[in-house]
């Protein structure tokens, strides 16, 4: 078996909820209206976003060159996992803690806001060019905490928060750090919007993940981070598969070879055979190549046994943080404080799945299904332009032996 890292503490807020217990309530229960229609960001179009709803803690004032939004959901992620910070810093020199984390529009809106308000070719005081980089988070979240180990942060689109877990194993297995702080986050903006509304991807209505008439995403917005450590935990990481087949600068190779080298190298890393795997979380998009090319490799290694699902038509495909918010749910699949009854949600959607695509096991109906085995490991899967992919297998520390 390979070497376990712990997992101990997860927080996550998106589309499904603001704090573990209430995204693993909405997701058990099959919550489908989580989506708004809105009109703010594609000129004269409106569109469904996976918005988290309601007000979101103020940022530090501290260092208001990087208030935006984004760092505003970093911090509602963040004080649900404080007091576990506040002891983890306890134990370890501030030397010793890394922070990694996924984005990939990080404050854009706060340019676009300025840009808008802009007089006299003059930004308005209150923009900072500092709050749209890619690695704002990490600086933000490394000065909130007064570190001064490894901080930044990795930007892949869609696949940024997924990769963040085998950077954060790299930096404990060589001895750069004792603990990491992980995660993603994204937040809504118009740059992303139209971009994929130039790409014809972006839902007409609801997205429908590998349905008849899929026709593209609904983009969201969330964060979630952990606490990694060498100390085995409930949920621990078990292997990361990267990979990377550059087919084409937005669409996926059509036979999903990348993603099967990804999947495969997590299992091996994982030390775990197909049938192995309990759970699959789906990239699952809903546009047409992706789900088509991901049921293709799905199918070449597991068969039409593994049960699997996408969760985006709920959450909201939150490119940079998708990959730590899918890992989220499926460490709350395998933490028995929350599934203790060991069941896995359906995906309750009410459309035709495409009779063209292979037969693999999606969870398609509405109810929570009772998992007979012990529910031991899960994957999930991250796939972005340029083939840039990410799988993360997690597993309970109980159902394997070392």
């Amino acid at each position: 078996m390979s070497k376990k890292y712990g997992l101990p503490v997860m927080a996550v807020v998106c589309a499904l909820g603001r704090d573990k217990r209430e995204v693993w309530t909405n997701w058990l229960a099959g919550k489908r209206d989580t989506s708004v229609l809105s009109d703010a960001y594609i000129p004269d179009h409106t569109v469904r976003v996976g918005a988290v709803k309601g007000p979101l803690p103020s940022c530090d004032k501290r260092w208001p060159y990087l208030v935006s939004r984004n760092i505003q959901l970093l911090e509602a992620a963040f004080q649900q996992i404080e007091q576990d910070v506040s002891l983890l810093l306890t134990q370890y020199q501030p030397s010793r803690v890394a922070i990694v984390l996924g984005t990939s529009t990080s404050g854009v809106a706060e340019g676009e806001h300025a840009i808008a308000e802009q007089e006299n070719s003059a930004f308005p005081e209150s923009f900072h060019y500092a709050q749209q980089e890619m690695g704002s988070p990490a600086v933000y979240l490394k000065k909130k905490l007064g570190l001064t180990g490894p901080a930044y942060c990795i930007s892949t689109a869609c696949s940024s928060s997924a990769k963040v877990f085998n950077s954060a194993k790299n930096l404990l297995a060589s001895g750069m750090a004792d603990a990491v702080i992980l995660g993603g986050v994204d937040s809504l903006c118009k740059l992303t919007l139209n971009g994929f509304f130039a790409l014809e991807s972006v839902a007409s209505d609801e997205a429908q993940p590998f349905g008849e008439h899929r026709d593209g995403i609904n983009i969201g917005e969330g964060a979630a981070l952990f606490i990694m450590t060498n100390e085995a935990a409930e949920v621990n990481l078990l292997g990361v598969g990267e990979s990377s087949d550059a087919y084409h600068m937005s669409a996926p190779h059509p036979e999903g070879l990348g993603a099967e080298a990804a999947i495969c190298a997590a299992l091996e890393q994982a030390c775990l055979e197909p049938s192995q795997v309990a759970y699959i979380n789906l990239h699952g998009t809903a546009t047409p190549l992706n789900d088509k090319m991901e049921a293709l490799a799905v199918e070449r290694v597991f068969g039409d046994n593994t049960l699997c699902s996408s969760t985006k038509h709920q959450t909201g495909h939150t490119l940079g943080a998708a990959g730590a918010i899918e890992n989220a749910l499926c460490w709350l699949l395998l933490h028995p404080a929350f599934n203790c009854n060991a069941e896995i949600p359906g995906m309750n959607a009410d459309y035709a799945l495409d009779p063209e695509l292979p037969n693999i096991n999606l969870l398609f109906g509405p109810r929570a299904y009772p998992y007979h085995h012990k529910l031991g490991s899960t994957l999930s899967h991250s796939f972005a332009f340029g083939g840039s992919n990410a799988v993360v297998c997690l597993g309970h520390k109980d159902v394997f032996n070392d």
